[in-house]
């Protein structure tokens, strides 16, 4: 379904690939049932009643796939495009994607290749602190640019390139200054994304490409772990706003981390589906989990000196690493697992899709995804711990910049602050909040994910410290209308008294004023 030039150009190229294709352009011409229909879309004026069309053309040629041909340009974003129901959705795809596509849907498959461009959104509204900390970031980062072009070349005044460069440090003395009272303890600000709601559109220019050779559980899992896999053999950044201890490893041992622990989870799931799915067993498997990723990381056979002697290096760190704690941030593993295990629905805004829907899929990424950071996080906080005291470690597993003693402490110690405060402070204002904080892999960086979900369990377990916390946000949602309508009567009262007690004093003192210098004039 095309226009004509275009239909037949396309029936053109696709019965020359594959001869044994017979593409037909108008329905009176079938002689049976379809195999697949394609719909090729110039432009679409209403998102609405393009869905309509598509459930009516799969109700008329039901069971036969429906693939979908975007144009290049369309005023709908992601989320809005996958809302469609079609088996198959390509924007602005060649003739070789396109055959791919069929061959996948005629296996009982989806597809999906977007471009999508979506509008900008305007930024939430900033706090005085956050106000005070962006706005004096950007004068420094530009007083920083000014100086460091007057250094390059540096002048020939000696005097003059001195206190320049001791400008320079003050510059960044105070940026630091200001990181540390306002800012998060990740130093390179740069990076960092603020935290987007589930339900928000993806960036300008992003593309989605999902693959599902069958729609069932295993084909799901299989397309997540080759999208994962990809985010992360082309390389991760911490766009996450706070600091990471993954973040201290080699490159090269951070992707064989993230890579291992996929490999286990595959494995992992693979020994669920004959056993018991319950999140009790996966509970259970944690721990050997990280054991076996651990070791696939650090090499089953390098050994490392350490006092004079060789030892192996996995053996080691298995011996001296707790891998038994988990992370109280991690969702309930049931919203993983049950879709990916017993091809279970999945909760999407309201709506219960089958797993092989890509709004599902997406959601399952990013739980998984999710997982993966984290879990990561609890093996590198071990690592840098033993690299404390392995000092030969230092080399094999961890960046330079953490190979002096002093940096790698400093780090240690930021790490340490960091979760005390994220437990004492923001975790129950996200309990209170009901919100979880999630990390997805997301254009080759790992970027948080806002997920509003009730936590009414976990705030009744709080301590005694926690509760306070969360007792202080109850008292100022209760009292902030009370102090506002003081302020506001404290304003009325103050503008009362400057017009009409003030403001007629300072006029009868300048009435008086006035006919004084009059009299004095007369008498003159």
């Amino acid at each position: 379904m095309a226009s004509d030039l275009l239909g037949e150009s396309l029936a053109l190229q696709l019965t020359s690939r594959q001869s044994d294709w017979q593409v037909l352009l108008r329905p009176d011409e079938l002689k049976g049932h379809p195999q697949i229909v394609i719909w090729s879309i110039d432009k679409v004026a209403s998102l609405s009643a393009l869905q309509r069309e598509v459930m009516q053309l799969q109700e008329r040629w039901k069971p036969a796939p429906l693939l979908l041909l975007l144009p290049v340009t369309i005023s709908a974003s992601r989320d809005q495009l996958l809302t469609l129901t079609a088996e198959g959705l390509l924007q602005n795809s060649d003739c070789s994607q396109l055959q791919l596509a069929i061959d996948t849907l005629l296996q009982g498959g989806r597809t999906v290749q977007l471009q999508t461009a979506a509008s900008p959104s305007e930024p939430p509204p900033l706090g005085l602190a956050q106000s005070l900390l962006l706005s004096g970031l950007q004068q420094i980062s530009n007083d920083l640019q000014v100086i460091e072009a007057m250094l390059n070349p540096p002048p020939q005044s000696w005097l003059l390139c001195l206190l320049l460069e001791g400008r320079c440090r003050e510059l960044r003395s105070a940026r630091s200054l200001l990181l540390w009272l306002w800012g998060p303890l990740q130093v390179g600000l740069e990076d960092a994304v603020p935290l987007r709601q589930t339900e928000s559109s993806p960036s300008i220019g992003e593309s989605t490409a999902i693959t599902l050779r069958q729609r069932n559980a295993v084909a799901v899992w299989n397309s997540i772990r080759e999208r994962l896999d990809g985010s992360v053999q082309s390389g991760l950044s911490n766009a996450t706003g706070r600091l990471l201890a993954i973040e201290g490893l080699q490159p090269d041992r951070r992707r064989e981390l993230l890579l291992a622990l996929l490999q286990q989870l595959d494995q992992v799931l693979g020994r669920l589906r004959h056993e018991d799915p319950a999140p009790a067993s996966w509970s259970s498997l944690q721990p050997e989990l990280r054991r076996q990723a651990l070791s696939s990381m650090a090499g089953h056979y390098v050994q490392i000196p350490r006092d004079g002697a060789l030892q192996p290096v996995a053996s080691t760190l298995l011996a001296s690493a707790d891998l038994e704690g988990d992370d109280d941030e991690l969702p309930d593993p049931a919203a993983m697992l049950m879709p990916l295990l017993a091809d279970q629905p999945v909760l999407v805004k309201g709506q219960l899709l089958p797993a092989d829907d890509p709004r599902a899929l997406l959601q399952l990424e990013t739980l998984v995804s999710n997982w993966l950071v984290r879990t990561a996080e609890l093996i590198g906080a071990e690592l840098l711990e033993a690299c404390g005291e392995w000092p030969e470690l230092r080399q094999y597993l961890l960046g330079d910049r953490l190979l002096a003693t002093r940096e790698l402490d400093r780090l240690r110690n930021q790490l340490n602050n960091q979760l005390r405060w994220s437990e004492w402070i923001e975790r129950p204002i996200q309990l209170y909040e009901s919100q979880r904080t999630l990390f997805q892999l997301r254009g080759g960086r790992i970027e948080p994910l806002q997920l509003m979900e009730p936590r009414d369990q976990e705030l009744n377990s709080l301590g005694w410290w926690q509760r306070q916390v969360a007792l202080l946000l109850e008292t100022r949602d209760a009292l902030a209308p009370q102090v506002q309508s003081l302020l506001r009567r404290l304003g009325d009262l103050a503008v009362v008294l400057l017009t009409q007690v003030l403001g007629r004093a300072i006029g009868l003192v300048g009435r008086g004023i006035a006919q004084g210098m009059g009299r004095s004039l007369g008498r003159g």
